[in-house]
């Protein structure tokens, strides 16, 4: 999520330290001012509230982990209270553009308007080594978690949530900002109470416009993405479209573009085929049906404002929403995302398991080398540098999620046994041997294949992902020949495939989009205009 942030180094412990600093190769970019010494000092906000936010508030735990840090529970050391702080590390802040987000961000929280579904500013601070943004602390957990959690679903609920958001989107369209980042994980609830307000928590990829401008810097998640972003050609109609995708999953259970690879999923949402015959749609009204054809019209100018939405009449009667339970296969297909990704760790587990003496030694050599502070530990800008030392070339968005899937404790950094796990991935599983070793540890009765009962021993204990309803939503998306059980080819295939929808990228590089958009005009997906540069 975009709740991000690295913890602050203390700059206490450098006090008597003196340090040779070079010039900052990036300081007109930056805007940053001149330091003591000939150096460069980063400047990021223009008013924060303080430079030491130890002298207000206590860090504490980790609550959340996004593109450039962590967050971190805060506590007001003059009255108790609870709080969250996004500590933005400056070594992250590589461009002028990121500097320019997180400025904005600030900015931009501090505009809007005190909302009940959007989280509040209460501090900044900057010191020399990150700027930390104190919020309203939200600890109900996430929307789809929280949808998976309850007894059943219906639509009447979906109808109330959506409510919420298009809400939150009209109030930003309201006072000139487009979030351009709408999604799931985008939204907390406030706290584990049923009756909890649903917050909207991050605003980094916010933007303000004035009526009529348009934009063309591509950010967002590829399986929310409106089809004019893809163009370079857009306004704030893109808020509602990343809603209406929202209110599919929300029915549904799985996004309404759909692919195995990001430019699948590009041509899927150009060709803006929306499929209402599967399971559960039949069950759900017309009125609702209308709202998600309406909200993702590929016409930007023929599809519903916000305000449109808010007056739609299946928002306007949203607690006459039927209130029949949609069924256990919305929440099972929700569940199956994060399981899907608990199976694949088995299996780079079994294979890590498996590795040759030789193959064992070469890994250690390479987390040695990565493991540039010897503290047992590789962070991501370890990664980053160690892997293209060693020849691999893979995009930053790749990395980070690739370092989020592997990072099993959660602590933001590789122990030497999810780097063994990592290493694996990057070999992209080339060696058959371990994947036939991988295999054989779920196909318990040596069949050749793995039968639903054998995967749900494997995912024995997961919490509850060995539930009838989360083995056949694997079943049904690893199962490609629909013969009731898993080849090793069908194993294979999931071994490699990429990664699921939810753990989409945050943002797209310039240079990647541009790749995407040049294969899809080759194929004839997109038009070449000047929208593609």
């Amino acid at each position: 999520m975009g709740n991000c942030c690295v913890a602050p180094n203390s700059s206490s412990k450098n006090k008597g330290k003196k340090k040779k600093k070079k010039p900052n190769p990036f300081a007109l970019d930056y805007g940053a001012t001149s330091g003591f010494g000939g150096g460069v000092k980063l400047i990021v906000l223009q008013n924060p509230t303080g430079r030491d936010i130890s002298q207000r508030y206590d860090l504490g735990r980790e609550v959340g982990r996004g593109e450039f840090g962590v967050t971190c529970l805060a506590i007001d050391v003059a009255t108790g209270e609870k709080f969250a702080c996004k500590s933005i590390s400056k070594k992250k802040l590589r461009t002028a553009v990121d500097i320019e987000d997180v400025r904005r961000e600030v900015e931009i929280m501090k505009h809007l308007p005190k909302h009940p579904n959007i989280v509040s500013l209460k501090d900044t601070f900057e010191d020399e080594s990150a700027v930390h943004i104190v919020m309203e602390l939200c600890e109900g957990g996430e929307l789809f978690d929280r949808i998976v959690a309850r007894g059943h679903y219906t639509e009447r609920a979906a109808a109330v949530v959506m409510r919420t958001i298009v809400e939150v989107v009209e109030t930003c369209h309201r006072h000139g900002v487009m979030h351009r980042d709408l999604k799931p994980e985008n939204f907390l609830f406030a706290n584990k109470k049923e009756s909890a307000p649903l917050k909207a928590i991050d605003f980094g990829l916010s933007i303000f416009f004035k009526p009529g401008e348009r934009f063309t810097e591509i950010v967002g998640s590829p399986y929310y993405m409106a089809p004019e972003v893809l163009k370079r050609n857009y306004g704030p109609e893109i808020d509602v479209w990343s809603a209406g995708v929202i209110l599919y999953i929300l029915l549904c259970g799985v996004p309404p573009f759909w692919a195995d690879t990001e430019q699948g999923v590009a041509k899927a949402i150009i060709r803006c085929v929306i499929d209402f015959e599967r399971d559960p749609w039949p069950k759900v009204s017309d009125d609702a049906k209308d709202l998600v054809k309406r909200m993702l019209d590929s016409d930007p100018n023929g599809r519903l404002t916000a305000q449109d939405v808010l007056e739609h009449p299946w928002l306007q009667d949203a607690k006459k929403a039927p209130n029949v339970p949609l069924g256990e296969t919305v929440k099972a297909r929700l569940k199956q995302f994060s399981v899907m990704n608990k199976l694949k760790k088995r299996a780079l587990t079994v294979i890590a398991e498996h590795l040759s003496a030789e193959e064992v030694a070469t890994i250690k050599e390479k987390f040695e080398i990565m493991d540039t502070n010897k503290k047992g530990k590789i962070n991501l800008e370890e990664l980053r540098v160690g892997v293209q030392k060693v020849g691999h070339q893979i995009p930053d968005a790749d990395l980070q999620i690739l370092m989020e899937a592997a990072d099993v404790d959660g602590d933001g950094a590789l122990n030497y046994g999810e780097f063994v796990a990592i290493s694996v991935h990057l070999r992209k599983l080339a060696n058959d041997e371990h994947l036939h070793k991988a295999f054989a540890f779920f196909d318990l009765n040596k069949s050749g294949y793995i039968e639903p009962e054998e995967l749900r021993a494997a995912l024995s204990g997961e919490d509850d992902s060995n539930s009838d309803e989360v083995i056949n939503a694997i079943m049904h998306d690893v199962d490609t020949d629909k013969d009731g059980r898993i080849s090793k080819e069908e194993f294979a295939a999931m071994m490699k495939a990429g990664t699921d929808w939810r753990k989409a990228s945050r943002q797209y590089s310039r240079e990647r989009f541009k790749s995407l958009s040049l294969n899809l005009i080759r194929d004839g997906s997109l038009q070449s205009t000047n929208e593609v540069r």
